[in-house]
């Protein structure tokens, strides 16, 4: 799609709503589609990777997987960025084709926040009352799609073929999820706490999004209801006005647009949490390519990754034979980096990086490495992160019949 276009599209559909927030809500499903605009394609490195480069409203261009409902996956280049993840760059996913929710629940004047079930009050909470009543806190965390990467899988699987953009780093700001079920006197007799969206199917018969933790895992201190991201509210594709962050653990556990908490006394086995968003019950979570688990247990906390972001594949180096610096990225459920090392010859040598500012457990940690490439051959770059619990990366890549859970030790080829 020709940029000129694209810039025309974009000015004529903002008329109709302008460029705050409120419009973006007023605009609904409606205006969303109709402000969406092409800038141009990219090509993701696996077969069938042509995706469009879309703006959405409070988005810079992303990759578009699918329309309806939108999920939107960011640019790789944008990790170079920074360690925290442009909130108009942070990626987008959806499950169900009534997403995002239009204006007419997400106005903060009337939302409120519902938690009921196995509890000895059960509260409705305004946006306002939550901020006044409990102590705000914050947390730097990753929040990464289950199946970030899938794309690359083989033998390929079916689901949404994303690159290693469906991740992002930011600072959420909020209250603990703790506190909230303090005030309403959780019963001993709780096994699990549900989370439900205000996103709603389409059509009859497909199950609402609603995931579970235990409840052991609600009352920890780290996860927060959040209503702000890297210091604003949270952007409408992402959540807004609340939603729930779970540190270390899968996006999956991220419900967006967090209306209703019902507290349960038994394992919850909704759609979202069995069948979907299981693994192989092995520690490595996979399976022979092509085979099915005999057993599976529910997605939990992300293993170990780390990334080369200074260069991409492909990219020269200019001049060759001169200094470079090699910067990345990597990250896993909550441990901690302990160590990255890497390669700049295909695997057969191996040096330390130096790891950067430590933002938390939970954040994105930079590494960085300052290189002399050799005046000839085709240099491959390895990167190949530890975390705090000995816990690394495989150098050959993991297969599950989800796609889940990619965490190989990633290459990256350079040209002189």
């Amino acid at each position: 799609m020709h940029r000129r276009w694209a810039e025309q599209a974009l000015s004529e559909s903002s008329k109709g709503f302008g460029t705050s927030r409120r419009g973006f809500l007023k605009a609904g499903l409606a205006g969303l589609a109709a402000s969406a605009w092409a800038e141009e394609t990219v090509r993701l490195p696996f077969d069938n990777g042509d995706r469009p480069l879309i703006k959405y409203p409070q988005k810079r261009p992303l990759i578009r997987h699918t329309a309806r409902p939108p999920q939107l996956e960011t640019p790789f280049a944008v990790f170079q960025e920074s360690l925290l993840t442009p909130n108009d760059a942070f990626f987008v996913r959806y499950h169900l084709a009534g997403s995002p929710p239009p204006q007419s629940v997400l106005q903060p004047e009337t939302f409120r926040l519902q938690v009921r079930g196995t509890v000895q009050t059960p509260q409705s909470w305004s946006l306002e009352a939550l901020k006044e009543k409990f102590e705000t806190v914050e947390v730097v965390a990753v929040n990464q799609c289950s199946g970030n990467s899938r794309g690359f899988f083989q033998p390929r699987i079916p689901g949404g073929q994303s690159g290693n953009g469906n991740m992002g780093c930011a600072r959420w700001r909020g209250v603990r999820l703790a506190d909230v079920l303090k005030a309403s006197a959780v019963l001993p007799q709780a096994k699990q706490v549900l989370f439900d969206g205000l996103d709603r199917p389409l059509v009859a018969g497909i199950p609402d999004f609603v995931k579970a933790l235990d409840v052991e895992q609600a009352l920890d201190p780290e996860v927060l209801l959040a209503w702000e991201m890297n210091g604003e509210p949270l952007p409408w594709l992402n959540g807004y006005p609340l939603r729930l962050v779970v540190p270390g653990h899968y996006g999956t556990y991220w419900v967006k647009h967090l209306h209703s908490i019902q507290v349960v006394d038994a394992t919850f086995t909704g759609f979202w949490m069995n069948p979907a968003y299981r693994i192989p019950d092995d520690p490595c979570a996979h399976v022979a390519p092509g085979t099915t688990p005999k057993r599976t247990v529910p997605i939990q906390r992300f293993n170990v990754r780390s990334f080369l972001t200074s260069h991409l594949d492909g990219d020269r180096i200019v001049p060759a034979g001169q200094g470079v610096s090699l910067r990345g990225i990597a990250f896993d459920g909550g441990s901690g980096i302990r160590e990255v090392l890497v390669s700049t010859d295909g695997g057969r040598h191996w040096t330390t990086a130096e790891l950067g500012k430590d933002l938390g457990r939970y954040a994105f940690r930079e590494w960085t490495l300052d290189w002399k490439p050799p005046a000839q051959a085709t240099p491959e770059i390895l990167v190949r992160a530890t975390n705090r619990l000995g816990q690394s990366q495989p150098l050959d890549p993991l297969w599950n019949p989800a796609g889940y859970m990619r965490n190989v030790v990633e290459r990256t080829v350079l040209s002189l």
